[in-house]
């Protein structure tokens, strides 16, 4: 029977030319991913970078009142640790376990060495980095300029691209922490999404309806986001 879990789960991994692939894959190391577990400090060095497999890693930053905003997420499509090969071996950011799972983690040098041969995977992370830019720089956009109700169809949508299934748990609290709104605003904008029909919602669970109207309701946000990856990443061969 096929393993449960395989690293070519993972797009950017499945993407690797065997050469480069055979190199890596004897250091990779799966994780399990538990929910509201610190990858990342702001400021912290790197010892390891994350390939998500099941899992999804929001990035946050933090502001000096404690508060906190999600500006990327990281799930099967991409690593966590882009600072380690743009050279600045840290990040403002926090990263946090969204969505519980698996990974497969992979100590710093060895990546970096890899990255330095300036061969295929120094061009693939690099194209990824320019699809995750796009990422934070639309999620800016969209929390000042689109209602919460938007960038709650938004997140779940982003999401659901990223696990197999459409259903999630998790809480109207973590949700609005990671959008940086007030829980009102969640519940508000959740209980018109069920009453729409587009979720339904129990305790600490969203299962998502009505996935095509979830991408009528949502801003132009998430298809941006969408079309970029696919443009960066769409030749791109999987194993």
């Amino acid at each position: 029977m096929p393993s449960a879990h395989d690293p070519n789960q993972n797009h950017l991994l499945a993407a690797l030319l065997d050469a480069e692939y055979d190199r890596l894959s004897p250091h990779l190391e799966l994780v399990p991913m538990l929910l509201g577990d610190v990858l990342y400090e702001s400021g912290g060095k790197m010892q390891h970078v994350y390939f998500p497999t099941t899992s999804i890693i929001s990035l946050h930053y933090l502001l000096e009142d404690g508060g906190s905003s999600e500006i990327a997420g990281v799930g099967n499509e991409g690593v966590l640790g882009i600072s380690l090969f743009m050279g600045g071996n840290s990040t403002p950011s926090r990263a946090v376990v969204q969505t519980s799972g698996h990974a497969y983690r992979l100590k710093s040098p060895i990546l970096m060495e890899e990255f330095n041969r300036a061969g295929p995977v120094l061009r693939l992370l690099l194209r990824y980095t320019q699809a995750l830019i796009t990422q934070m720089s639309q999620t800016s956009v969209c929390n000042r300029h689109h209602s919460v109700e938007q960038q709650l169809c938004r997140w779940l949508l982003l999401t659901l691209d990223r696990v197999p299934s459409n259903e999630l748990t998790i809480t109207q609290e973590l949700i609005a922490n990671t959008l940086g709104v007030r829980r009102e605003g969640i519940t508000e904008a959740a209980g018109k999404l069920q009453h729409g029909g587009y979720i339904s919602y129990r305790r600490g669970h969203i299962t998502v309806v009505d996935r095509d109207g979830l991408e009528d309701k949502v801003c132009e946000c998430y298809e941006v986001v969408k079309k970029e990856f696919a443009r960066l990443l769409s030749d791109v061969k999987q194993r």
